[in-house]
């Protein structure tokens, strides 16, 4: 089965992909959503640079979309096309358990004539989380709700020990309530790791990022 991936670079769709390729699924490509304001990826923030290494890491090709409000489902759309004329037949997503996600990825698959794929769809949340750490995933913390979590978070790997600290504030440890976000740089699908340093931390408003840059 040929299928591409919406890909975040973040721990879920990571799982996803995982799985998709453990059933024996060949990914003809990468989608990365990139908000074309800022020319970062959407949520995890990996610039261009970064996303070409994520290409070459997992030796899976990449498309980058820049997109930007009320273009952003028409450029998905484009994407998931192009996929399909080398070969997708299946378009594959990371989502877990909130419907109306699961509604609009299914809604863009529809129009281009491509199957949806949820390989986490109702899969316990916390399970998810400690799968990636059983299967050794290196799941960095890019960005947190400040509001939420510590800043000290920022720049570490999940492991049970920042599971425990975010238990002890009280949240989704799957972070699916937008409590923070990851970038995944090597696990058991990557040929090889993604080389990163971080840097300083920036505040925007109740959220809070780490810079991290390829080296």
């Amino acid at each position: 089965m040929k299928f591409v991936m919406s890909y975040s670079c973040g721990k879920d769709s990571t799982l996803a992909l995982h799985k998709m390729i453990e059933m024996g699924g060949e990914p003809v490509g990468l989608i990365v959503m990139v908000n074309k304001d800022v020319e970062r990826s959407f949520f995890h923030g990996a610039d261009y640079k970064m996303l070409e290494s994520y290409s070459e890491c997992l030796n899976i090709p990449i498309n980058s979309v820049p997109a930007i409000g009320e273009m952003y489902h028409i450029k998905m759309e484009e994407a998931l096309r192009k996929a399909k004329s080398i070969g997708a037949e299946f378009a594959c997503f990371g989502d877990i358990d909130i419907e109306d996600n699961r509604a609009w990825c299914e809604q863009r698959c529809k129009e281009t004539g491509l199957g949806a794929v949820f390989p986490l769809w109702h899969n316990d949340r916390s399970d998810n989380v400690k799968e990636l750490i059983d299967l050794g995933y290196k799941c960095l913390i890019k960005s947190i709700n400040n509001t939420l979590l510590p800043k000290s978070l920022l720049g570490r790997i999940i492991d049970y020990d920042v599971v425990e600290i975010m238990k002890q504030h009280g949240i989704d440890i799957c972070g699916e309530n937008g409590e923070y976000h990851t970038l995944v740089v090597d696990g058991p699908i990557f040929k090889s790791s993604i080389r990163y340093k971080t840097g300083d931390i920036l505040d925007f408003g109740d959220y809070s990022v780490i810079e991290v840059d390829c080296i």
